[in-house]
């Protein structure tokens, strides 16, 4: 039985596209209140005019302290509370280690792992005063699957599993559930470094998922009873032989 979504208050990072901006679009459907959090905010205005009342911008950089410590404070003034977490926004990686860029490694590192933790502290305390809450993570078939061209991404996708895994356990006693899903390839900005023949391989080989595929799994997990935890949802495109 899937339990309404109504009257929730929602908060999505990396939301100005991909999954997140689908999720949002779902939860607003469903009759929640969502906070858009993301840096761009020229993007975020455009996207709460276009999806009305219940939409909400709150700009925050995610890499920088100061703007994820004020991010809290914004939801609280524009929701008045938090019912949904979703941990979104992420940076790719991939390629040969000894051809990398320790520069860009340490940009997906930061914002895969130390941002989306760091993210994620800054709204336990409300949702333990309250007793309940969900708190939602994007990781990746990555972080159950090594995957050979990815060694970095991989490493950070392996963290978040772990932090999720972790975390879960620690906030049972506090009635907030923790879960993860797990999409493979997804056509979102991320992939936008790769190669157009690719990308055009890559979709006309049924190998990429579009981010409303993924959005919906995240609204299955969202909508179960209470007592129950989806704790990691894998989803991939069917012709992927991960």
């Amino acid at each position: 039985m899937s339990v309404s979504l109504e009257g929730k208050c929602a908060a999505i990072t990396g939301s100005a596209s991909g999954i997140g901006l689908e999720t949002a679009r779902l939860l607003l459907q469903a009759g929640a209140k969502v906070a858009l959090v993301d840096r761009n905010e020229t993007r975020l205005n455009e996207l709460v005019e276009e999806l009305g009342d219940g939409a909400h911008a709150v700009v925050t950089d995610l890499l920088d302290r100061e703007s994820v410590a004020g991010m809290m404070p914004q939801i609280l003034e524009k929701l008045g509370r938090l019912d949904i977490f979703h941990a979104n926004a992420g940076a790719y990686n991939g390629g040969d280690l000894a051809e990398g860029d320790p520069d860009e490694w340490d940009l997906v590192l930061n914002l895969n792992v130390n941002a989306a933790f760091r993210s994620v502290h800054a709204v336990l305390p409300h949702m333990i005063e309250r007793g309940s809450g969900d708190i939602m993570m994007t990781s990746s078939i990555a972080g159950i699957t090594p995957v050979l061209w990815e060694p970095i991404y991989t490493a950070s996708k392996h963290a978040v599993q772990a932090f999720v895994h972790t975390v879960r356990r620690q906030m049972i006693r506090h009635g907030i559930r923790v879960g993860a899903v797990l999409p493979g390839p997804v056509v979102t900005a991320l992939l936008d470094d790769w190669p157009k023949a690719k990308m055009e391989e890559a979709l006309a080989a049924g190998s990429l998922m579009q981010p409303i595929e993924v959005a919906e799994c995240v609204a299955f997990m969202l909508t179960r009873p209470a007592g129950v935890t989806v704790r990691d949802l894998v989803v991939l495109p069917t012709s992927v032989d991960l």
